[in-house]
């Protein structure tokens, strides 16, 4: 079962926030159709936040049709976002996990390290755009 976390220094909602993680989840393969999300109350206790604020997030993914709610018995995945790229994560999360140990290496912090990628990132759709 997924469990949520919340940046409160990203800028983004805590509905968007649990929406994107659920979506993650789904194109990574760590929810799969018919999993169950957590109950609201679960993720209210965990996250010291609004019930409605997870009830948005849940009708957002319900209506994109990921999630379906079944009442008295939970919220459930009815369609995942994985595709045939699955198999190619395993291979790039270990690149990943090697270039983020060089990035701690040469002392960069957490903050830095998500900056320097997210620049790299978006250079590099630019590059693909031009």
């Amino acid at each position: 079962m997924i469990e949520f976390h919340l940046d409160g220094r990203s800028g983004v909602s805590p509905y968007q926030q649990v929406v994107q993680q659920v979506r993650n989840a789904l194109r990574l393969g760590l929810l799969r159709e018919g999993d169950q999300l957590p109950t609201v109350k679960d993720v209210v206790a965990s996250l010291a936040i609004n019930p409605n604020t997870v009830l948005k997030a849940y009708r957002e993914l319900e209506h994109e049709g990921l999630v379906a709610a079944r009442p008295g018995r939970g919220t459930f995945v009815t369609r995942t976002l994985t595709d045939h790229s699955l198999a190619a994560h395993g291979p790039l999360r270990a690149d990943l996990q090697r270039w983020l140990s060089k990035a701690r290496k040469a002392g960069l912090d957490d903050e830095s390290i998500e900056a320097l990628f997210k620049a790299t990132f978006r250079s590099a759709a630019q590059e693909d755009i031009a």
